[in-house]
Parts: structure tokens; sequence; C-alpha cells
């Protein structure tokens, strides 16, 4: 699981598919590493950094740190650094970084960390030597006593990375496991990586031990040589858990001071290698009368001057170009060299290919629909996949059973628990610590990879649809969704609009949560790690029987049980959550006025009543990680704004006009709640917006001048589609209120910033839209290395310095590849609105809500 993703801030926008052979250039250039200026070591087609990045803060696990190496275009280790256990896991402990310091007359990097509730330090020293850099853990004091045996300096490497490898240890030769399948040693204590609820633990045993590892001799593009003063060790994380990398590790001496171990690291340098082209573009294609530029990526080292041609494909398979005019050099970012090919006078309707060098793209085509439908698979399949308490089929697929019947417990006091879910001293309900709350087992959306419901995603996802619904009245119906039997069916329609059904289901949740303790609460998670880690059918993760502490353990009793898996409510009052949550419900009773007449009422009559119930007390400031809402001031603002939109209410007219001096300050992330209440406030009101509008629309054409691909790249250890869809539909919400300031190009760059105009890869972010997209993706079927139609991923992750990143053959990098449903929401958003734009006119409805069965 990882952080969400948010709106993009104007300090945000101020910031700035390849062939299988590279090329070699002609020229020859030593072996030996450097210390660059971007304070990493490099060599030709090699790198290796040395905590450069530190980790996201949410998770250890996030495989951004310590020593790692980049070769040949691919980073293929991480996590270099004294750690407690041979394959740790996402809770495993690690380092505080204290500090980091680069000697540039010596080429060394001498890096500081400690481990607090042990009160030890230790520091972790590079130095070039030739071709190599060693790495050596200095102590000032011994290992705790209560860390001898646990404490050793560990190398993880990307399993996809080595399958089908060899490696030698000592001159020993191996094969790395497609599959782990290791002897396992138990253990006193269960490993919190494991996946595992009760019975003993349990530790792989080593694969090979030696004092010298070569990685895949047989491939320069893999090949690692480690010459350690110690042991080594070989493990298979997987055997732990599935997101488990290969490790080498070495076990630190216990009693000793001074330099206790010494790695030497040699990466495979290969003079003149050249990293292969990659042509970005749109892998869904372009409208006749669209901008086409393609943003072609190159190695800073290829001075090749290689003709970039755009190929019409005919019926017999010919390839006729097409005359374009010259690529342009655009410049440099990151590590890379850019050109530009801009073809925006092909207009010509058809299928075509582009190609620089011996570098050629999928097909992609030229038409006036190319679109359209780029929405349907989030529609038809992610979120219906995504639908918490439902049984979920498609076709001979069972996605998951009706999952979570036995929601939900009341989470216990002072208490901090996993992803970012904290309850604090009281429970601000009338139920105890472990008491199951009843009413919660309806409704809602499974928030990202995992089960969890998080009620900030929840409202967030009601708002995007209900905007969806209002503006585009998409009427696509092929989902059958009977909530009486709590099933789903994909691919059947039923004769009522799917977007309408998931503003349902969303809202249905809400306002559970409203009626089982009379606010919102942060959300409905995991009472354990155990479960969290749960991969597969979501019903299997619970027995659906509501606990009994009365009953022995897997005793089953009237319907209830004596297993406590049922998940955790945390209910902690925070007037953010309540007020993010009247937004959703004033907007959803809209959406369901005509389709749900009852629940639409109940809707509306719980955000009225409970924004009257917060204007009559101080606010509940209640904060934890990313589950208690947004900033209080632009929380309330969207309450007003949404319950404006639905009553005409003269008194949440001043509240928006009341809270607007804040929210300018702050224009990037509350403007499209700024500008909807535009045709309910008086004329003054859109006249004072103006100066904010131009000072976003400025920064926005900063931001487009920053790389490239003209969108805010962000460099947080979770990658920025959501930013680049926030800065989209933000252009699209501006340039419909003030076409005379705001263009709609930012509309079409993030649209393809999304489907392929992006660094690294041209593969689309968004799960079977486009020729080629991600295939293998951070879903809760991400063990299957597999994909959810219609997903959309964080995408581009920038390892510190200079280096983007997205893996299509590791899914469990989850700050690249786990979608979330605000991002889907969102996407289906930001498609409809490209296609309005491109085909000039907005759209009109073909049906009236009313029509609706």
């Amino acid at each position: 699981m990882a952080a969400k993703s948010a709106f993009c801030l104007i300090a945000t926008l101020l910031a700035s598919a390849a062939p299988a052979i590279a090329q070699t250039s002609p020229l020859a250039a030593s072996t030996d590493l450097t210390l660059n200026a971007a304070g990493y070591y490099e060599a030709p087609a090699a790198n290796v950094l040395v905590f450069s990045n530190w980790y996201d803060g949410l998770f250890a696990d996030s495989k951004i740190s310590g020593v790692e190496i980049i070769q040949q275009g691919e980073r293929i280790a991480t996590n270099g650094d004294v750690r407690l256990s041979s394959t740790p896991g996402q809770w495993d402990a690690i380092g505080r970084l204290v500090d980091r310091k680069i000697d540039a007359a010596t080429g060394a990097i001498t890096v500081t960390l400690e481990y607090p509730d042990y009160n030890w330090r230790y520091r972790v020293r590079s130095e070039k030597r030739g071709g190599a850099v060693a790495v050596s853990v200095i102590l000032d004091q011994p290992v705790p006593a209560a860390l001898a045996g646990k404490a050793g300096f560990n190398l993880e490497f990307l399993p996809a990375a080595y399958f089908h490898h060899s490696y030698m240890a000592d001159g020993v030769s191996g094969a790395f496991p497609v599959y782990p399948a290791d002897a396992m040693i138990q253990t006193p204590q269960r490993n919190a990586a494991s996946g595992r609820a009760e019975g003993p633990g349990a530790e792989p045993t080593a694969i090979a031990k030696g004092s010298r590892f070569v990685l895949a001799p047989e491939d320069p593009a893999r090949r690692v040589t480690i010459r350690s003063t110690a042991e080594v060790q070989l493990f298979d994380g997987r055997n732990q858990a599935q997101n488990g990398w290969f490790v080498l590790r070495s076990l630190l001496p216990a009693g000793r001071t001074g330099t206790v171990l010494e790695w030497t690291i040699q990466p495979n340098s290969v003079p003149g290698w050249l990293r292969p082209p990659v042509i970005a573009h749109s892998q869904l294609g372009y409208t006749p009368d669209a901008r086409k530029v393609a943003t072609i990526e190159l190695d800073r080292n290829d001075r090749r001057a290689l003709p970039a041609r755009l190929l019409r494909v005919g019926e017999d398979g010919s390839m006729t170009p097409v005359p374009t005019a010259p690529a342009k050099r655009w410049g440099d970012y990151l590590r890379y060299s850019y050109l530009q090919l801009d073809f925006s006078a092909v207009r010509q309707p058809g299928t075509y290919v582009l190609d620089y060098g011996t570098t050629r793209t999928a097909p992609f085509r030229i038409a006036a629909d190319a679109y359209a439908g780029a929405w349907h698979p989030t529609l038809d399949v992610y979120f219906p996949v995504a639908m918490d308490h439902m049984f979920v089929n498609e076709g001979y697929r069972v996605w998951h059973g009706d999952a979570h019947r036995d929601d939900a417990r009341q989470a216990p006091t002072d208490h901090e628990h996993i992803d970012l879910y904290a309850q604090g001293p009281t429970t601000d309900t009338k139920f105890k610590s472990g008491e199951h709350i009843p009413g919660l087992a309806v409704g809602g959306w499974f928030d990202a990879g995992d089960y969890d419901i998080r009620t900030q995603s929840q409202y967030q996802v009601i708002r995007s649809l209900v905007d969806s619904w209002e503006r585009w009245h998409p009427m696509r119906d092929t989902t059958a969704i009977d909530w009486t039997r709590r099933k789903t069916e994909i691919h059947v329609p039923d004769g009522t609009p799917d977007l309408v059904q998931q503003i349902r289901h969303g809202t249905l949740q809400l306002v559970a949560q409203f009626d089982a303790v009379g606010h919102a609460i942060h959300g409905i998670v995991e009472p354990d790690v155990a479960q969290y880690t749960h991969l597969g059918d979501a019903s299997t993760k619970t027995d659906g029987l509501v606990y009994d502490p009365t009953l022995k353990l897997s005793e089953e009793k009237n319907g209830r049980s004596g297993t406590p898996d049922d998940r955790w409510a945390f209910t902690t009052k925070a007037s953010a959550l309540n007020y993010g949550s009247i937004a959703g419900l004033a907007a959803a009773s809209r959406a369901l006025a005509e389709v749900d007449p009852a629940l639409s009422k109940k809707a509306l009559g719980i955000a009225t009543r409970t924004w009257a119930e917060e204007q009559s007390h101080a606010p509940d400031l209640y904060q934890h990680g990313n589950t208690t809402g947004g900033p209080l001031d632009a929380e309330r603002f969207s309450a007003a704004v949404e319950l404006l939109r639905t009553t005409r209410d003269p008194r949440y007219a001043d509240a928006v006009q009341s809270l607007w001096p804040a929210m300018e300050k702050t224009f990037a992330f509350t403007l499209r709640d700024a500008v909807a209440a535009i045709p309910f406030m008086p004329p003054a009101y859109r006249a004072a917006m103006i100066p904010a509008v131009r000072a976003y629309a400025a920064a926005a054409e900063t931001a487009a001048k920053a790389n490239p691909f003209g969108v805010p790249i962000t460099t947080g250890g979770w990658a920025g589609s959501g930013t680049v869809l926030g800065y989209a539909m933000n252009a699209y919400t501006l340039h419909k209120a003030f076409p005379e300031i705001m263009p709609a190009d930012a509309v079409f760059r993030g649209l393809e910033f999304l489907v392929g105009n992006h660094p690294a890869s041209d593969v689309s972010f968004v799960s079977a839209v486009g020729t080629v997209s991600k295939e293998v993706a951070y879903g809760n079927n991400r063990a299957d290395f597999s994909f959810i139609a219609g997903g959309v991923v964080p995408g581009v992750l920038i390892i510190k310095p200079d280096f983007p990143e997205n893996h299509e053959d590791w899914p469990f990098f989850w700050g690249e590849n786990e979608y979330v449903i605000p991002e889907g929401a969102m996407w289906i958003e930001l498609a409809q609105a490209a296609q309005e734009l491109a085909a000039g006119t907005a759209s009109k409805p073909t049906q009236t809500a009313s029509a609706i069965k």
C-alpha cells in the first residue's frame, strides 16, 4: 500500500518501446567509476548510487534507498544498508538517516545512520576503486548484544532482472529460481512480512555462500561482481513474501569496532554502450486537428544524427513515409536528451507508426474518435472489481466473493495502526474497543491495491463521478448490479447507467458510516499485517461472520464466529472528514435524485444536518497520516460549494464567499470547487477570481516548459500520475470558465502523458487503454503478475537525482504501479473532457436521468 495522490500545487507546477539490443557507440571510454556532479558513481552503462534517495516515510520497503545499482538503463539493485533480517519486509525496522557527506576530492561518500531503539549508530562509507565501489561498514560502538547475529549488510537484487540467469559463489555455479522453493527453518517469532497470523515463524535458508559472488556472468547487462571481507549469503526473499527480492547479506561481527566489513561492488561497465531510444507518444493516437508531438528520449552520449519518421500503415502491411518537418532538439532533462517530432500537420485518418533509427513504435491511430471510449475499461471493469461487499463476476472469472460481511469492529483507543490509520484517546462512538459496529457491511470500494475502505478516497471518487455524470451524462450500461443479492456481473447490462450505479455504491458506504456512529470515520482496515498482506479473493480474508468473544477460536454458532478476523473501524471524529463527506453526499444527492429518491433525500439530509452540527462547535482537529481528511478550510469550502450547488441556499453562498480569501492562497488545490460555485454566486465572485486564474495560468505555462512533456513531474516516493490528472482537469475547468485566460492545451498534454508521452518508456499508464499499456501492475492480483483493465498506475517515479523509472516486469513497486480509485475516477473525467474538446463542442446528453429505469 502506498501514499495517495494529490492535486498539484503551484509550487509543484514550477518544479520541474525500445528494441531488445542496445546500440554501441564507436567511442571507447574508461570503465573506471567516477563520482559525478550529481553525487553518484558513474562509468559507461553503470551507476552506483549511495543513499541518493531516502525511504518514502510510509514503509521501509520502498526499494528506493541505500546502495543502488543502475546498469544499462535498469535499476537492478537497491536497499544496500545494515538491516536486521536476511529478507526484510515492509514493516521491518530500518536505520534512521542522520547525515550524508560527500568528499568530492577523494570521491568518498559517508552516511551516518542509527537504530534509535538500540542507541546504536553506524556509518556506511563508499569510495571509488577503479571500476568498483568499496563499501565499508564502520562502527564506533560494537553491534549491540540484542542485534548480534541479526545486524548485517544487505544488498537486494530485483528478481525479474535475474530470472533465467545464473550466479557463481566462489566459482561454484547456481541458477536463480523463477519461483521460490528453498528450505525454511522454524523460528520463535513470525516475521511481520510473512503474511502469516498464527503458528511459528519461519525464515529462509541461504541459497549459496561465499566471499565472492558473480551474478549473471553470461549477461553483460546484469553482471555484477561482489567481493567481501566476510562470508556473503544469498537469500530468496520470495520464500517469505511474494514481493521479496534476492538478497546478498553479510552478518556484522560482534564485539568489534572500526571497519568491520568491506564489500567491493563492481558493476559491469560497457564502454560505448548507448541506451536504446524511446519514442514517447500517445498510445491512443490523435484526432486529426490535434497537436501531435512525439518525444524522442536519447542517451546523452548518443550523438548520432538519425532520421525520425512517421509511417502510414497500409492494408498490405506497407509502411509509407509521411512528410514531416525534421525532429528538433528540445534539450536535456534528468539524465537524458530529447528531440521532438511535430507531425501536427498530418490530418489524414489512418494507422501510423513512428520510428527513429532501428526503434519503431507500436501502431496508433489518427481518427476523430481517438479518445472515445478511453474511459470505458475503468468504468466497465476497474470500478466493478473494486466494489467491496459484493460478489463480482466476469464471464468465467470470479474476481472476488462477497467480501467483509463481518464489518466492522471498533478500533482500540490510543492505537497507531498500519497503513496510516490511528484511533485517538476515545472512540467518539457508543461502542467499546473491539465491539461490533452494525451496518457498515455495505457499499464502498477497495481503496487501492489492498482492501481497506478509506473514507477520504470514497468521497473524492463520488464527487469525481458526479462531475462526470453532470457534465456528460454518459449512459453506458455494461454492468448489472444487484445490491439485494450483493452481486455484480461485468459485461451484462441492466438498464441503469453504470456511472450512476457506482455513485450509489459509494454513497451507501458514506451513509452507513453516519447511520452507524453519527459522523464520518477514517475508514475500515484489516486488524493485522497478516490480513493486510492478503492477496487474491477478498472474500477469503475473513470468515464473513461477526466476531463473538464468547466463542472459542474458529467456533461458529448462530451466524457468529470466535475468529477475530473482522476489520476495524477507526472512528475518532475529525471535522475535515465530516466536511469532505458532506461534499460527497450533497453531490451524490443530485445524481441520485431520480434513480433512488430515498437515498438522495437521505444523503442530503445527512449533509445539511452535519453542516449545521459542525457550525455549532469548534472543529475537531484530530489528524493522522492521510486518512483524516485534507486541510480543514479546503474541506469546509468543498462542502459549502456542493451544498450550494444542490440546495441554492444563500447560507452556503455566504460560506463560500467567506472562505474564498483562504482558498485563493491555495488556488491550485481548490480551483475546481471555486469555479463550480460561479453559477450560484454574484458576478463579483467570478471577477475576484481572475487574478488567481491569471497566476495559475502563468504557472501552468512555466510548468509546460520545465520538461519536454509539458506537465508537472513530481519527485516524491509516490509517482505523479495523480498530479498530472489534476493538472489536466484544472486546465479543463479553467478553460471552460475563463477561455480568454486559460487555453485547453494542458488537457491534451496531460492525457497524452498518461497514455505514453512520458519519460522512461512509451507505455500507457492506464491498463488496457492504448495499444501498449500496463500489463503488470500493483492491484490486489499483483502476485499473478497481471492487471485490472482501466486501472491507473502512479507512473514515472524519479529515483533521485535523475533516473526516471517505471517497471513493467515487477508489480510490487507500489510507488510506480499501484492502482488507486481516485485516479480511476479522474481518468474517466479526463478522457471525456478531451473527447469533448477535440469534438469542438460541448457534449449533449442523449437521455436525461428521468429516462433511467
